[in-house]
């Protein structure tokens, strides 16, 4: 058990912890029966983080561990998208999924302490690439052109990695937004926060969107190359592993 003086990250221990965390996720995603699970749920690892006083959970994401790309198409994002260029990548790689927060609760530090557990896990796996999907609330593209546009101008995937549309209905963002110009502010103002912090880490995305109905999303697959991420954020990362331990 791993936090700061008010939040703590642990591991899921049995069946109780990951119902909680589908209880959230069901809360997050605005799911009506009150649960959310997959099939994925029960070969990937939960993380928790609660509330130390209280134990409330705020917070919860799952990971997928792969020895190498060859084994992405067993992943929860091949579902949706052509990742064949990404069988050819050699490291290990980690999925990050079904991330989700408190929806009452905008406290910074949650985020910290999830980020903070996560690095744990990629260097302890010797992991060499974190990928997943990264939802968007609704299904209109049309409510985030700014974002998409600045995605499209500075974050596509390079060509070597790109992944090719799969899913029956997407947004092309990248083809239908090649003359739109982005306001930066309302572009990182609509940015959900899990994926600003992957483009702050070098992270890049698919030139579309999945509009997936089932979850009431938009999402654009991400991926961050372990060894491409600056070294500013490393050290950033690594202080704040060593600082929030006990």
């Amino acid at each position: 058990m791993r936090g700061d003086a008010r939040y703590v990250a642990r591991y899921a221990d049995g069946p109780g912890d990951i119902r909680r965390a589908q209880a959230l996720r069901a809360e997050g995603f605005g799911r009506a029966n009150g649960i959310d699970r997959d099939a994925f749920d029960e070969i990937c690892t939960h993380v928790l983080v609660e509330d130390r006083t209280t134990g409330r959970l705020v917070c919860c994401f799952r990971v997928l561990i792969l020895a190498a790309g060859r084994e992405i198409g067993q992943s929860y994002s091949g579902q949706f998208y052509d990742l064949a260029a990404l069988t050819g990548f050699e490291g290990r790689m980690a999925e990050v999924g079904r991330f989700c927060l408190a929806p009452d609760l905008a406290d910074p530090d949650i985020l910290r302490v999830a980020w903070v557990e996560l690095t744990r896990l990629v260097d302890a796996e010797h992991v060499g690439m974190l990928f997943g999907c990264s939802s968007f609330k609704g299904v209109r593209g049309e409510a985030y052109l700014d974002a998409f546009a600045m995605l499209r101008e500075r974050h596509l995937a390079p060509r070597k990695w790109s992944p090719r549309v799969k899913a029956p209905r997407v947004f092309p963002f990248a083809q239908k937004l090649r003359r739109y110009r982005p306001d930066l502010r309302e572009a990182m103002r609509h940015m959900p926060p899990l994926l600003r912090t992957y483009l702050g880490m070098g992270g890049w995305v698919s030139d579309h969107a999945v509009i997936d109905r089932d979850l009431g999303t938009l999402h654009v697959f991400t991926g961050v190359e372990v060894a491409a991420i600056p070294d500013r954020r490393k050290r950033a990362l690594l202080a704040m592993s060593g600082c929030l331990t006990g």
